[in-house]
Protein backbone atom coordinates (compact mmCIF):
# COMPACT_ATOMS: atom_id res chain seq x y z
CA UNK A 1 0.00 0.00 0.00
CA UNK A 2 2.08 2.85 -1.32
CA UNK A 3 -0.31 5.57 -0.11
CA UNK A 4 -0.49 4.44 3.50
CA UNK A 5 2.97 5.47 4.62
CA UNK A 6 2.27 8.97 5.84
CA UNK A 7 -0.15 8.02 8.61
CA UNK A 8 2.14 5.20 9.75
CA UNK A 9 5.23 7.38 10.15
CA UNK A 10 6.45 8.25 13.62
CA UNK A 11 5.28 11.77 14.48
CA UNK A 12 7.74 13.21 16.99
CA UNK A 13 6.27 14.40 20.27
CA UNK A 14 7.82 15.04 23.68
CA UNK A 15 4.67 15.83 25.67
CA UNK A 16 3.27 14.12 28.73
CA UNK A 17 1.29 10.90 28.46
CA UNK A 18 -2.40 11.72 28.09
CA UNK A 19 -3.66 8.13 27.72
CA UNK A 20 -0.91 6.02 29.42
CA UNK A 21 -0.28 3.99 26.28
CA UNK A 22 -3.92 2.90 25.99
CA UNK A 23 -5.75 3.14 22.69
CA UNK A 24 -8.59 5.64 22.44
CA UNK A 25 -11.42 5.95 19.92
CA UNK A 26 -12.83 8.89 17.99
CA UNK A 27 -15.95 8.38 20.11
CA UNK A 28 -13.82 9.04 23.23
CA UNK A 29 -12.49 12.21 21.61
CA UNK A 30 -15.99 13.40 20.68
CA UNK A 31 -17.25 12.86 24.23
CA UNK A 32 -14.26 14.35 26.07
CA UNK A 33 -14.08 17.51 23.97
CA UNK A 34 -17.79 17.65 23.08
CA UNK A 35 -17.16 18.02 19.35
CA UNK A 36 -20.36 18.51 17.38
CA UNK A 37 -19.61 15.41 15.29
CA UNK A 38 -16.69 13.33 14.00
CA UNK A 39 -16.87 11.84 10.51
CA UNK A 40 -14.54 9.07 9.35
CA UNK A 41 -14.08 8.34 5.63
CA UNK A 42 -15.25 4.97 4.38
CA UNK A 43 -11.82 4.12 2.94
CA UNK A 44 -10.19 4.42 6.39
CA UNK A 45 -9.38 0.93 7.70
CA UNK A 46 -9.92 -0.02 11.36
CA UNK A 47 -6.13 0.03 11.89
CA UNK A 48 -5.78 3.49 10.34
CA UNK A 49 -8.69 4.76 12.39
CA UNK A 50 -7.02 3.53 15.57
CA UNK A 51 -3.70 5.14 14.68
CA UNK A 52 -5.41 8.39 13.80
CA UNK A 53 -7.54 8.47 16.96
CA UNK A 54 -4.44 8.16 19.15
CA UNK A 55 -2.64 10.87 17.14
CA UNK A 56 -5.63 13.24 17.31
CA UNK A 57 -6.11 12.60 21.03
CA UNK A 58 -2.48 13.37 21.89
CA UNK A 59 -2.35 16.41 19.58
CA UNK A 60 -5.57 17.95 20.89
CA UNK A 61 -4.51 17.49 24.51
CA UNK A 62 -1.05 18.86 23.68
CA UNK A 63 -2.70 21.92 22.12
CA UNK A 64 -4.87 22.32 25.20
CA UNK A 65 -1.76 22.06 27.43
CA UNK A 66 0.22 24.59 25.37
CA UNK A 67 -2.61 27.13 25.31
CA UNK A 68 -3.55 26.50 28.99
CA UNK A 69 -7.22 26.21 28.12
CA UNK A 70 -9.93 23.58 28.71
CA UNK A 71 -11.67 21.12 26.37
CA UNK A 72 -14.57 23.44 25.44
CA UNK A 73 -12.07 25.92 23.94
CA UNK A 74 -10.67 23.19 21.67
CA UNK A 75 -14.17 22.18 20.45
CA UNK A 76 -15.20 25.86 20.32
CA UNK A 77 -17.98 25.26 22.83
CA UNK A 78 -19.14 22.14 21.06
CA UNK A 79 -19.66 23.92 17.72
CA UNK A 80 -16.69 22.37 15.85
CA UNK A 81 -16.88 19.12 13.87
CA UNK A 82 -13.93 16.93 12.87
CA UNK A 83 -13.49 14.82 9.75
CA UNK A 84 -10.74 12.35 8.93
CA UNK A 85 -10.08 10.73 5.58
CA UNK A 86 -13.34 11.90 4.03
CA UNK A 87 -11.88 13.00 0.69
CA UNK A 88 -11.37 16.66 1.40
CA UNK A 89 -10.49 19.24 -1.22
CA UNK A 90 -8.29 18.76 -4.27
CA UNK A 91 -4.58 19.54 -3.62
CA UNK A 92 -5.36 20.07 0.07
CA UNK A 93 -4.08 17.87 2.89
CA UNK A 94 -6.35 19.65 5.35
CA UNK A 95 -9.01 22.33 5.32
CA UNK A 96 -11.55 24.14 7.45
CA UNK A 97 -15.06 24.32 6.01
CA UNK A 98 -16.67 27.43 7.51
CA UNK A 99 -20.14 26.54 6.21
CA UNK A 100 -20.10 23.22 8.08
CA UNK A 101 -17.78 24.46 10.87
CA UNK A 102 -15.74 21.36 10.13
CA UNK A 103 -11.99 20.77 10.41
CA UNK A 104 -10.95 18.00 8.00
CA UNK A 105 -7.62 16.18 7.69
CA UNK A 106 -6.77 13.93 4.76
CA UNK A 107 -5.83 10.36 5.64
CA UNK A 108 -2.26 10.32 4.37
CA UNK A 109 -1.25 13.96 4.25
CA UNK A 110 -2.99 15.81 7.08
CA UNK A 111 -0.37 15.25 9.79
CA UNK A 112 1.22 18.53 10.88
CA UNK A 113 -1.70 20.68 9.70
CA UNK A 114 -3.96 20.39 12.75
CA UNK A 115 -2.84 23.59 14.52
CA UNK A 116 -3.21 25.65 11.33
CA UNK A 117 -6.73 24.41 10.61
CA UNK A 118 -7.79 24.70 14.25
CA UNK A 119 -6.88 28.38 14.22
CA UNK A 120 -9.01 28.90 11.10
CA UNK A 121 -11.92 27.41 13.06
CA UNK A 122 -11.15 29.60 16.07
CA UNK A 123 -10.76 32.73 13.90
CA UNK A 124 -14.18 32.02 12.39
CA UNK A 125 -15.87 31.17 15.69
CA UNK A 126 -14.57 34.19 17.60
CA UNK A 127 -15.35 36.85 14.96
CA UNK A 128 -18.87 37.62 16.14
CA UNK A 129 -17.69 37.75 19.76
CA UNK A 130 -14.92 40.27 19.00
CA UNK A 131 -16.65 42.58 16.51
CA UNK A 132 -20.12 44.13 16.32
CA UNK A 133 -22.67 43.28 13.66
CA UNK A 134 -20.91 40.44 11.85
CA UNK A 135 -22.89 37.75 10.08
CA UNK A 136 -21.99 34.04 10.00
CA UNK A 137 -19.30 33.98 7.30
CA UNK A 138 -16.68 36.29 8.78
CA UNK A 139 -13.21 35.63 10.21
CA UNK A 140 -11.94 37.90 12.99
CA UNK A 141 -8.61 38.49 11.18
CA UNK A 142 -10.38 39.74 8.03
CA UNK A 143 -12.88 41.78 10.08
CA UNK A 144 -10.01 43.54 11.88
CA UNK A 145 -8.41 44.51 8.55
CA UNK A 146 -11.82 45.70 7.34
CA UNK A 147 -12.05 48.06 10.35
CA UNK A 148 -14.98 46.27 11.98
CA UNK A 149 -15.95 47.81 15.32
CA UNK A 150 -14.61 45.81 18.29
CA UNK A 151 -16.80 44.91 21.27
CA UNK A 152 -15.12 46.40 24.35
CA UNK A 153 -13.54 43.57 26.37
CA UNK A 154 -9.96 42.99 27.65
CA UNK A 155 -9.71 39.69 25.71
CA UNK A 156 -10.83 41.37 22.49
CA UNK A 157 -8.22 44.06 23.01
CA UNK A 158 -5.49 41.41 23.28
CA UNK A 159 -6.64 39.67 20.10
CA UNK A 160 -6.87 42.95 18.17
CA UNK A 161 -3.33 43.81 19.31
CA UNK A 162 -2.21 40.47 17.83
CA UNK A 163 -3.81 41.35 14.48
CA UNK A 164 -2.28 44.82 14.47
CA UNK A 165 1.16 43.36 15.20
CA UNK A 166 0.68 40.81 12.45
CA UNK A 167 -0.46 43.09 9.63
CA UNK A 168 0.98 46.54 10.32
CA UNK A 169 4.24 48.30 11.13
CA UNK A 170 4.53 50.64 14.10
CA UNK A 171 3.61 53.58 11.78
CA UNK A 172 0.49 51.60 10.72
CA UNK A 173 1.79 51.00 7.19
CA UNK A 174 1.78 47.39 5.86
CA UNK A 175 4.24 45.31 7.91
CA UNK A 176 7.05 43.10 6.60
CA UNK A 177 5.05 39.88 7.10
CA UNK A 178 2.17 41.22 5.01
CA UNK A 179 4.56 42.48 2.32
CA UNK A 180 6.35 39.12 2.11
CA UNK A 181 3.01 37.29 1.88
CA UNK A 182 1.89 39.60 -0.96
CA UNK A 183 5.21 39.03 -2.78
CA UNK A 184 4.81 35.24 -2.47
CA UNK A 185 1.31 35.48 -3.98
CA UNK A 186 2.56 37.70 -6.78
CA UNK A 187 5.33 35.23 -7.64
CA UNK A 188 2.86 32.33 -7.66
CA UNK A 189 0.11 34.36 -9.43
CA UNK A 190 -2.52 33.65 -6.79
CA UNK A 191 -4.22 35.14 -3.73
CA UNK A 192 -3.61 32.82 -0.82
CA UNK A 193 -0.64 33.59 1.42
CA UNK A 194 -1.72 37.22 1.95
CA UNK A 195 -5.29 36.31 2.94
CA UNK A 196 -5.69 37.62 6.52
CA UNK A 197 -7.00 34.29 7.83
CA UNK A 198 -4.05 32.43 6.26
CA UNK A 199 -1.53 34.88 7.71
CA UNK A 200 -3.12 34.53 11.15
CA UNK A 201 -3.21 30.72 10.98
CA UNK A 202 0.46 30.54 9.93
CA UNK A 203 1.41 32.84 12.81
CA UNK A 204 -0.47 30.56 15.20
CA UNK A 205 1.29 27.49 13.71
CA UNK A 206 4.68 29.15 14.23
CA UNK A 207 3.78 30.00 17.82
CA UNK A 208 2.76 26.41 18.58
CA UNK A 209 5.87 24.93 16.95
CA UNK A 210 8.11 27.26 18.97
CA UNK A 211 6.83 25.96 22.32
CA UNK A 212 8.84 23.49 24.43
CA UNK A 213 6.10 20.87 24.07
CA UNK A 214 6.49 19.44 20.55
CA UNK A 215 4.03 17.40 18.49
CA UNK A 216 4.68 16.91 14.77
CA UNK A 217 1.13 15.71 14.11
CA UNK A 218 -0.13 19.00 15.53
CA UNK A 219 2.33 21.23 13.66
CA UNK A 220 5.49 21.00 11.59
CA UNK A 221 7.22 22.91 8.79
CA UNK A 222 7.24 26.51 10.05
CA UNK A 223 11.04 26.60 10.23
CA UNK A 224 12.65 24.45 7.53
CA UNK A 225 9.97 23.79 4.89
CA UNK A 226 9.80 25.25 1.37
CA UNK A 227 7.14 27.66 2.66
CA UNK A 228 9.37 28.73 5.55
CA UNK A 229 12.18 29.47 3.07
CA UNK A 230 9.70 31.61 1.11
CA UNK A 231 9.44 33.74 4.25
CA UNK A 232 5.69 33.26 4.62
CA UNK A 233 5.88 32.60 8.37
CA UNK A 234 6.69 35.37 10.87
CA UNK A 235 10.37 35.36 11.79
CA UNK A 236 12.89 37.26 13.91
CA UNK A 237 11.58 39.82 16.39
CA UNK A 238 8.08 39.75 14.92
CA UNK A 239 7.80 36.01 15.52
CA UNK A 240 8.88 36.44 19.14
CA UNK A 241 6.41 39.30 19.72
CA UNK A 242 3.52 37.52 17.99
CA UNK A 243 4.21 34.33 19.98
CA UNK A 244 4.15 36.27 23.25
CA UNK A 245 0.91 38.03 22.32
CA UNK A 246 -0.86 34.82 21.31
CA UNK A 247 0.24 33.00 24.45
CA UNK A 248 -0.87 35.95 26.57
CA UNK A 249 -4.29 35.97 24.89
CA UNK A 250 -4.93 32.24 25.33
CA UNK A 251 -3.57 32.17 28.90
CA UNK A 252 -5.93 35.02 29.89
CA UNK A 253 -8.79 33.27 28.04
CA UNK A 254 -8.08 30.00 29.87
CA UNK A 255 -7.98 31.73 33.28
CA UNK A 256 -11.19 33.64 32.59
CA UNK A 257 -13.03 30.45 31.61
CA UNK A 258 -11.73 28.44 34.58
CA UNK A 259 -12.86 31.19 36.99
CA UNK A 260 -16.26 31.27 35.28
CA UNK A 261 -16.63 27.50 35.74
CA UNK A 262 -15.38 27.51 39.37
Amino acid sequence: MAGAGRLHQQFYRNGPSHRDGADVSFQDIRKLFNFSSITIGRWVTAGEQQLAANLFFDALYDLMTILQVNEPVISLNGSLSLAFGTGGQKHSSAHYNSTKRQLALAKNAGGGALAHEWFHAFDHYIAGKVFKGLDFGHFASQAWLDDAEPIAHPLNTLLCQFFEMLFLDTDRSPGSYLKTSIEADRALKMYYYAMPQEMAARAFEACIQDQILKNAFLVQGTKKSTEARLGIYPHGNLRTQVNQQLMKYFTVLGKALSQKMA
